[in-house]
Protein backbone atom coordinates (compact mmCIF):
# COMPACT_ATOMS: atom_id res chain seq x y z
CA UNK A 1 0.00 0.00 0.00
CA UNK A 2 1.10 3.44 -0.90
CA UNK A 3 2.35 5.84 1.90
CA UNK A 4 -0.38 7.54 3.35
CA UNK A 5 0.66 11.33 4.94
CA UNK A 6 -1.49 14.70 5.08
CA UNK A 7 -1.25 15.28 1.87
CA UNK A 8 -4.01 12.90 1.23
CA UNK A 9 -6.06 14.16 3.94
CA UNK A 10 -5.96 17.63 2.05
CA UNK A 11 -7.06 16.21 -0.93
CA UNK A 12 -9.88 14.51 0.91
CA UNK A 13 -11.14 17.76 2.30
CA UNK A 14 -10.75 19.53 -1.34
CA UNK A 15 -12.86 16.69 -2.61
CA UNK A 16 -15.71 16.74 0.25
CA UNK A 17 -16.04 20.85 0.02
CA UNK A 18 -16.16 20.55 -4.01
CA UNK A 19 -19.00 17.98 -4.02
CA UNK A 20 -20.73 19.35 -0.84
CA UNK A 21 -23.93 20.69 -2.39
CA UNK A 22 -24.00 17.54 -4.15
CA UNK A 23 -23.93 15.11 -0.80
CA UNK A 24 -26.11 17.72 1.26
CA UNK A 25 -29.30 17.44 -1.62
CA UNK A 26 -28.86 13.30 -1.45
CA UNK A 27 -29.08 13.39 1.93
CA UNK A 28 -31.99 15.76 2.20
CA UNK A 29 -33.60 13.85 -0.25
CA UNK A 30 -33.08 10.24 1.69
CA UNK A 31 -34.43 11.77 4.27
CA UNK A 32 -37.24 13.00 3.30
CA UNK A 33 -38.05 11.64 0.56
CA UNK A 34 -41.10 13.38 -1.59
CA UNK A 35 -42.25 15.24 1.33
CA UNK A 36 -39.54 17.93 2.56
CA UNK A 37 -40.27 19.76 5.81
CA UNK A 38 -41.72 23.08 5.88
CA UNK A 39 -40.11 24.42 9.41
CA UNK A 40 -36.42 25.15 9.04
CA UNK A 41 -34.01 26.34 11.94
CA UNK A 42 -31.01 28.47 11.39
CA UNK A 43 -28.40 29.43 13.67
CA UNK A 44 -24.73 30.70 13.76
CA UNK A 45 -21.46 29.94 15.87
CA UNK A 46 -17.86 31.35 15.52
CA UNK A 47 -14.79 28.45 15.75
CA UNK A 48 -11.31 29.82 16.59
CA UNK A 49 -7.87 29.03 14.74
CA UNK A 50 -4.82 28.48 15.69
CA UNK A 51 -2.03 30.57 13.34
CA UNK A 52 -3.32 33.68 11.21
CA UNK A 53 -2.82 31.95 8.00
CA UNK A 54 -6.49 31.02 7.25
CA UNK A 55 -7.97 32.39 3.97
CA UNK A 56 -11.04 32.59 6.22
CA UNK A 57 -9.67 34.05 9.39
CA UNK A 58 -10.43 37.53 10.26
CA UNK A 59 -11.39 38.87 13.83
CA UNK A 60 -15.06 39.19 15.24
CA UNK A 61 -17.43 38.45 17.38
CA UNK A 62 -15.97 35.85 19.09
CA UNK A 63 -18.33 33.27 20.63
CA UNK A 64 -15.22 30.90 22.29
CA UNK A 65 -14.15 33.24 24.79
CA UNK A 66 -10.64 33.18 22.97
CA UNK A 67 -8.98 36.41 23.32
CA UNK A 68 -6.32 37.62 20.45
CA UNK A 69 -6.98 34.65 18.13
CA UNK A 70 -9.06 35.32 14.46
CA UNK A 71 -12.00 32.66 13.81
CA UNK A 72 -14.48 31.25 11.35
CA UNK A 73 -18.18 31.76 11.30
CA UNK A 74 -20.17 28.97 10.69
CA UNK A 75 -23.96 28.88 9.91
CA UNK A 76 -25.62 25.53 10.39
CA UNK A 77 -29.01 24.45 9.10
CA UNK A 78 -31.48 22.20 10.29
CA UNK A 79 -34.82 20.47 10.13
CA UNK A 80 -36.98 21.21 12.28
CA UNK A 81 -36.04 17.79 14.58
CA UNK A 82 -32.39 19.73 14.97
CA UNK A 83 -31.27 17.12 11.99
CA UNK A 84 -28.29 19.30 9.96
CA UNK A 85 -29.18 19.77 6.28
CA UNK A 86 -26.26 22.46 5.29
CA UNK A 87 -23.09 24.04 6.87
CA UNK A 88 -21.85 26.84 5.56
CA UNK A 89 -18.40 28.49 6.86
CA UNK A 90 -17.81 32.61 6.62
CA UNK A 91 -14.92 34.82 7.00
CA UNK A 92 -14.89 35.41 10.63
CA UNK A 93 -15.88 38.98 10.64
CA UNK A 94 -19.15 38.36 8.64
CA UNK A 95 -22.02 39.66 10.91
CA UNK A 96 -24.85 36.81 11.78
CA UNK A 97 -27.69 38.52 9.83
CA UNK A 98 -25.29 38.52 6.58
CA UNK A 99 -25.39 34.86 6.29
CA UNK A 100 -28.85 34.66 5.53
CA UNK A 101 -28.86 35.03 1.96
CA UNK A 102 -26.86 31.81 1.74
CA UNK A 103 -29.06 29.96 3.77
CA UNK A 104 -32.36 31.33 1.58
CA UNK A 105 -30.28 30.29 -1.41
CA UNK A 106 -30.04 26.88 -0.34
CA UNK A 107 -33.61 26.21 0.88
CA UNK A 108 -35.15 27.49 -2.57
CA UNK A 109 -32.47 26.48 -5.46
CA UNK A 110 -30.41 23.96 -3.81
CA UNK A 111 -33.29 21.49 -2.02
CA UNK A 112 -36.23 23.07 -4.28
CA UNK A 113 -38.47 23.65 -1.08
CA UNK A 114 -41.49 25.52 -1.95
CA UNK A 115 -43.41 26.17 1.73
CA UNK A 116 -40.57 27.20 4.15
CA UNK A 117 -40.71 28.62 7.26
CA UNK A 118 -36.92 29.77 8.94
CA UNK A 119 -36.83 29.81 12.49
CA UNK A 120 -34.08 32.06 13.55
CA UNK A 121 -32.49 34.20 16.40
CA UNK A 122 -33.39 37.98 16.97
CA UNK A 123 -29.71 39.18 15.86
CA UNK A 124 -30.21 36.98 12.45
CA UNK A 125 -33.52 38.01 10.98
CA UNK A 126 -33.94 41.98 10.51
CA UNK A 127 -35.78 43.28 8.47
CA UNK A 128 -33.87 43.37 4.99
CA UNK A 129 -33.43 39.26 5.30
CA UNK A 130 -37.42 38.89 6.52
CA UNK A 131 -37.96 41.31 3.10
CA UNK A 132 -35.69 38.26 1.14
CA UNK A 133 -37.99 35.37 2.86
CA UNK A 134 -41.07 37.35 1.75
CA UNK A 135 -39.40 37.83 -1.99
CA UNK A 136 -39.37 33.79 -2.04
CA UNK A 137 -43.33 33.46 -0.31
CA UNK A 138 -41.25 32.21 2.63
CA UNK A 139 -42.54 32.48 6.40
CA UNK A 140 -40.11 33.31 9.19
CA UNK A 141 -40.22 32.99 13.02
CA UNK A 142 -38.09 35.52 15.13
CA UNK A 143 -37.61 37.67 18.19
CA UNK A 144 -37.33 41.24 18.95
CA UNK A 145 -34.84 42.77 20.98
CA UNK A 146 -35.01 44.84 23.92
CA UNK A 147 -35.09 48.18 22.38
CA UNK A 148 -38.18 47.01 19.84
CA UNK A 149 -40.22 45.88 23.00
CA UNK A 150 -40.03 49.43 23.98
CA UNK A 151 -40.61 51.33 21.05
CA UNK A 152 -43.74 48.78 20.64
CA UNK A 153 -44.58 49.59 24.30
CA UNK A 154 -44.54 53.28 23.32
CA UNK A 155 -46.38 52.62 20.29
CA UNK A 156 -48.87 51.03 22.08
CA UNK A 157 -49.46 47.81 19.88
CA UNK A 158 -48.91 46.32 23.28
CA UNK A 159 -49.44 46.66 27.16
CA UNK A 160 -47.07 45.34 30.20
CA UNK A 161 -49.62 43.84 31.62
CA UNK A 162 -50.48 40.84 28.68
CA UNK A 163 -46.68 39.54 30.46
CA UNK A 164 -47.37 37.03 32.36
CA UNK A 165 -46.19 33.11 32.58
CA UNK A 166 -49.54 32.37 30.10
CA UNK A 167 -48.56 33.75 25.85
CA UNK A 168 -50.31 36.00 24.88
CA UNK A 169 -50.82 36.94 21.62
CA UNK A 170 -51.20 40.49 19.97
CA UNK A 171 -51.42 41.36 15.48
CA UNK A 172 -50.81 44.61 13.84
CA UNK A 173 -49.76 45.25 10.31
CA UNK A 174 -49.73 41.33 9.45
CA UNK A 175 -47.56 40.39 11.97
CA UNK A 176 -48.02 38.27 14.84
CA UNK A 177 -46.55 39.02 18.63
CA UNK A 178 -46.09 36.43 20.87
CA UNK A 179 -45.66 38.05 24.27
CA UNK A 180 -44.44 35.47 27.87
CA UNK A 181 -42.84 36.26 30.76
CA UNK A 182 -40.19 33.68 32.25
CA UNK A 183 -40.75 34.09 36.01
CA UNK A 184 -37.38 31.87 36.23
CA UNK A 185 -35.68 34.25 34.34
CA UNK A 186 -36.54 37.42 35.98
CA UNK A 187 -35.09 36.24 39.36
CA UNK A 188 -32.28 35.26 37.58
CA UNK A 189 -31.74 38.46 36.60
CA UNK A 190 -32.37 39.98 39.95
CA UNK A 191 -30.45 37.69 41.90
CA UNK A 192 -27.28 38.88 39.00
CA UNK A 193 -27.93 42.43 40.29
CA UNK A 194 -28.09 41.66 43.69
CA UNK A 195 -24.78 40.11 43.13
CA UNK A 196 -22.94 43.07 41.22
CA UNK A 197 -24.27 45.51 44.02
CA UNK A 198 -22.61 42.87 46.63
CA UNK A 199 -19.28 43.41 44.57
CA UNK A 200 -19.08 47.28 44.29
CA UNK A 201 -20.81 47.27 48.02
CA UNK A 202 -17.25 44.75 49.14
CA UNK A 203 -14.63 47.29 47.15
CA UNK A 204 -16.28 50.33 48.55
CA UNK A 205 -15.67 48.83 52.51
CA UNK A 206 -12.45 48.04 51.37
CA UNK A 207 -11.53 51.80 49.59
CA UNK A 208 -13.24 53.40 52.55
CA UNK A 209 -11.09 51.50 55.19
CA UNK A 210 -8.08 51.84 53.33
CA UNK A 211 -8.90 55.42 52.92
CA UNK A 212 -9.63 55.73 56.74
CA UNK A 213 -5.93 54.14 57.88
CA UNK A 214 -4.42 56.20 55.80
CA UNK A 215 -5.81 59.67 55.67
CA UNK A 216 -3.25 61.16 53.02
CA UNK A 217 -4.95 58.72 50.58
CA UNK A 218 -6.30 60.24 47.48
CA UNK A 219 -10.31 60.12 47.67
CA UNK A 220 -10.21 60.77 43.99
CA UNK A 221 -8.76 57.43 43.27
CA UNK A 222 -10.45 55.38 45.45
CA UNK A 223 -13.68 57.16 43.75
CA UNK A 224 -12.17 56.18 40.31
CA UNK A 225 -11.89 53.03 41.05
CA UNK A 226 -15.13 52.13 42.20
CA UNK A 227 -17.02 53.75 39.33
CA UNK A 228 -14.96 51.95 36.88
CA UNK A 229 -16.06 48.82 38.69
CA UNK A 230 -19.88 50.36 38.73
CA UNK A 231 -19.35 50.62 35.08
CA UNK A 232 -17.77 47.68 33.95
CA UNK A 233 -21.05 45.63 35.55
CA UNK A 234 -23.32 47.72 33.90
CA UNK A 235 -25.29 49.15 36.82
CA UNK A 236 -24.60 52.59 37.20
CA UNK A 237 -28.37 53.61 35.34
CA UNK A 238 -29.41 52.62 39.10
CA UNK A 239 -25.82 52.90 41.17
CA UNK A 240 -24.69 56.41 42.24
CA UNK A 241 -21.42 57.36 43.70
CA UNK A 242 -21.19 59.89 46.41
CA UNK A 243 -18.70 61.61 48.46
CA UNK A 244 -18.89 62.79 51.66
CA UNK A 245 -15.16 64.49 52.13
CA UNK A 246 -13.33 61.21 53.16
CA UNK A 247 -15.99 58.67 52.63
CA UNK A 248 -17.86 57.37 49.93
CA UNK A 249 -21.31 56.27 49.70
CA UNK A 250 -23.28 54.33 47.14
CA UNK A 251 -27.19 56.11 46.23
CA UNK A 252 -29.30 53.32 45.00
CA UNK A 253 -32.13 54.96 42.56
CA UNK A 254 -35.08 52.97 43.01
CA UNK A 255 -37.04 54.08 40.45
CA UNK A 256 -34.05 54.15 37.94
CA UNK A 257 -33.60 50.09 39.09
CA UNK A 258 -37.42 49.53 38.84
CA UNK A 259 -37.24 50.77 35.14
CA UNK A 260 -33.73 48.60 34.57
CA UNK A 261 -35.97 45.51 35.70
CA UNK A 262 -38.95 46.35 34.35
CA UNK A 263 -38.31 44.10 31.18
CA UNK A 264 -37.24 41.47 32.88
CA UNK A 265 -37.57 37.68 32.04
CA UNK A 266 -39.61 38.87 29.26
CA UNK A 267 -39.38 38.12 25.46
CA UNK A 268 -41.44 38.18 22.49
CA UNK A 269 -41.52 36.49 19.56
CA UNK A 270 -42.86 37.63 15.90
CA UNK A 271 -44.09 36.12 13.05
CA UNK A 272 -45.66 36.41 9.43
CA UNK A 273 -47.45 32.72 9.55
CA UNK A 274 -51.26 33.09 9.41
CA UNK A 275 -53.05 32.06 12.87
CA UNK A 276 -55.03 29.18 10.72
CA UNK A 277 -51.08 27.43 10.28
CA UNK A 278 -49.83 27.82 13.54
CA UNK A 279 -50.83 28.84 16.76
CA UNK A 280 -49.07 30.67 19.48
CA UNK A 281 -47.94 28.05 21.28
CA UNK A 282 -46.85 26.60 17.90
CA UNK A 283 -44.83 29.49 17.11
CA UNK A 284 -43.81 29.77 21.01
CA UNK A 285 -42.50 26.04 21.00
CA UNK A 286 -40.49 26.79 17.43
CA UNK A 287 -38.88 29.40 18.21
CA UNK A 288 -37.46 27.75 21.25
CA UNK A 289 -36.56 24.53 19.04
CA UNK A 290 -33.69 26.66 18.61
CA UNK A 291 -31.94 24.76 21.33
CA UNK A 292 -31.54 22.15 18.77
CA UNK A 293 -29.09 23.80 16.51
CA UNK A 294 -27.11 24.78 19.86
CA UNK A 295 -27.21 21.58 20.87
CA UNK A 296 -25.53 20.88 17.73
CA UNK A 297 -23.14 23.36 17.62
CA UNK A 298 -22.03 22.31 21.40
CA UNK A 299 -21.42 18.62 20.12
CA UNK A 300 -19.23 20.50 17.16
CA UNK A 301 -17.41 21.85 19.80
CA UNK A 302 -16.46 19.07 22.03
CA UNK A 303 -16.22 14.83 22.02
CA UNK A 304 -15.28 13.45 19.17
CA UNK A 305 -16.07 15.95 16.48
CA UNK A 306 -13.93 18.97 18.18
CA UNK A 307 -13.91 21.21 14.91
CA UNK A 308 -12.07 23.63 16.83
CA UNK A 309 -9.14 24.59 17.08
CA UNK A 310 -8.72 24.42 12.87
CA UNK A 311 -5.08 24.06 11.91
CA UNK A 312 -6.30 24.01 8.05
CA UNK A 313 -5.53 27.06 5.48
CA UNK A 314 -7.03 26.99 2.37
CA UNK A 315 -10.33 27.34 1.61
CA UNK A 316 -11.33 24.18 0.06
CA UNK A 317 -9.65 22.45 3.54
CA UNK A 318 -11.61 24.32 5.53
CA UNK A 319 -15.16 23.91 4.02
CA UNK A 320 -14.14 20.16 3.95
CA UNK A 321 -13.20 20.14 7.42
CA UNK A 322 -16.77 21.76 8.93
CA UNK A 323 -18.40 19.27 6.57
CA UNK A 324 -16.88 16.27 7.59
CA UNK A 325 -17.99 17.67 11.34
CA UNK A 326 -21.44 17.65 10.49
CA UNK A 327 -21.25 14.44 8.55
CA UNK A 328 -19.90 13.32 11.60
CA UNK A 329 -22.49 14.40 13.84
CA UNK A 330 -25.42 12.79 11.74
CA UNK A 331 -23.59 9.74 12.09
CA UNK A 332 -23.83 10.41 15.71
CA UNK A 333 -27.42 11.39 15.64
CA UNK A 334 -27.80 7.61 14.30
CA UNK A 335 -25.67 5.86 16.34
CA UNK A 336 -27.64 7.52 19.32
CA UNK A 337 -31.15 6.43 17.63
CA UNK A 338 -30.38 2.76 16.83
CA UNK A 339 -28.13 2.28 20.86
CA UNK A 340 -31.22 3.83 22.73
CA UNK A 341 -32.09 0.69 24.66
CA UNK A 342 -28.33 0.32 25.06
CA UNK A 343 -26.66 1.15 28.74
CA UNK A 344 -24.21 3.19 26.59
CA UNK A 345 -23.19 6.64 25.55
CA UNK A 346 -22.73 7.32 21.56
CA UNK A 347 -19.31 8.61 22.96
CA UNK A 348 -18.49 5.61 24.98
CA UNK A 349 -19.68 3.35 21.88
CA UNK A 350 -17.55 4.90 19.69
CA UNK A 351 -14.50 5.04 22.30
CA UNK A 352 -15.31 1.13 22.53
CA UNK A 353 -14.91 0.22 18.74
CA UNK A 354 -11.94 2.41 18.88
CA UNK A 355 -10.30 -0.14 21.01
CA UNK A 356 -11.14 -2.74 18.53
CA UNK A 357 -7.70 -4.30 16.47
CA UNK A 358 -7.82 -6.59 13.83
CA UNK A 359 -4.66 -9.64 14.21
CA UNK A 360 -3.97 -11.96 11.65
Amino acid sequence: MEAFNEDHLYDNLAWLAERQEVIEKRLFRHRYGDTPPQLFLYDVTSSYLEGMQNILAAFGYNRDGKKGKMQLVIGLLTGAEGAPVAVRVFAGNTPDKKTVVEQIHILAKGFGVKEVTLVGDRGMLKQSQIDMLNQEQFHYITAITKPQIEKLLRQGVFQMGLFEEKLAEVTDGGVRYILRRNSERAKELARSREAKLARVRALLSQKNQYLAEHRRASVAVARRDIQEKIEQLKIEEWVKLESRESNLELVIDDQALEEAAKLDGCYVIKTDLPADMASAKTVHDRYKDLAEVERAFRTFKSGHLQVRPTFVRTEASTRGHVFVVMLAYLLEQELEQYWRGLDTTVAEGIDELGSLRGVE
